[in-house]
């Protein structure tokens, strides 16, 4: 196993564009070979060495042997994790928008808040936000007709609006209360919500949305079911969006 620490050097003002932190991209570097991949700030291009204290303990020939722990809030440090297939990450504080998107496989763990787009169109892996995520959980990016495909995010708090927009397959579990309108325009994949939330599945052709709280106001766009249960509890299922001829499934405890 091998494990980098990264450390930021500064409480980042200008945003960060970090792609390059991944284990794929990590695997079998040295320090200094690790500090030479270049991010951006802003638009100028910085070796990572310059951005963070750079750490390297044992050694590994492929990135699921990889592990890289940031120690620190990297809230101006966006697409941390980018399309990796394996390995861990591990962030010890906040993190900025499309972390972990288009990610394939691995676990990222992120002990603080979670900004934007966390999991942006991912298809496999894990991602687990300990506290808070804002917009688009799990969405596609704009322009994009789908967003996550596959793989799991779990939020332990609340999430903003629009969680799992234009989703395709995948879960997203939120722990918290969820902003208004998760799984719009969903075709697939399962969102399930512990608390409340507002006015989900617009648009959704296919998918399954589970909301164990309060719906404070239901798109009229349903068909009611009736009453069925999902793992031993009673909820009221409802069809649709019957206006895109739907066949999604909403549960409403």
């Amino acid at each position: 196993m091998q494990t980098i620490t990264l450390v930021p050097k500064e409480q980042f003002k200008i945003s960060v564009e970090a792609e390059t932190i991944t284990p794929d991209n990590f695997a079998g570097k040295s320090a200094d070979e690790i500090g030479a991949l270049v991010a951006y700030e802003g638009n100028a291009p910085r070796p990572l060495s310059e951005l963070f204290d750079i750490k390297v303990d044992g050694s590994a020939d492929a990135a699921d042997d990889v592990k890289i722990e940031i120690n620190g809030n990297v809230n101006r440090v966006k697409r941390i994790g980018e399309a990796m297939t394996a390995g861990l990450i591990m962030i010890n504080g906040d993190v900025d928008m499309r972390c972990g998107a288009k990610m394939k496989g691995g676990t990222i763990t992120i002990k603080g808040d979670a900004d934007s787009w966390v999991g942006q169109e991912m298809s496999g892996g894990e991602i687990n936000v300990q506290g808070d995520a804002n917009y688009y959980v799990g969405a596609g990016y704009r322009g994009e007709s789908c967003g996550m495909r596959g793989g799991k995010i779990t939020v332990f708090g609340n999430a903003n609006d629009f969680v799992g927009e234009h989703m395709c397959g995948g879960e997203i579990i939120i722990k918290g209360n969820a902003g208004i309108m998760p799984g719009v325009s969903n075709k697939g994949g399962k969102i399930v919500i512990d608390g409340d939330t507002d006015m989900p599945g617009s648009e959704m052709t296919k998918g399954t949305i589970i909301v164990k709280g309060t719906v404070k106001d239901l798109v009229p766009v349903y068909q009611r079911e009736g009453i069925e249960a999902v793992d031993g509890v009673e909820f009221t299922k409802y069809i649709g969006d019957v206006v895109v001829d739907g066949v999604g499934e909403l549960f409403v405890k």
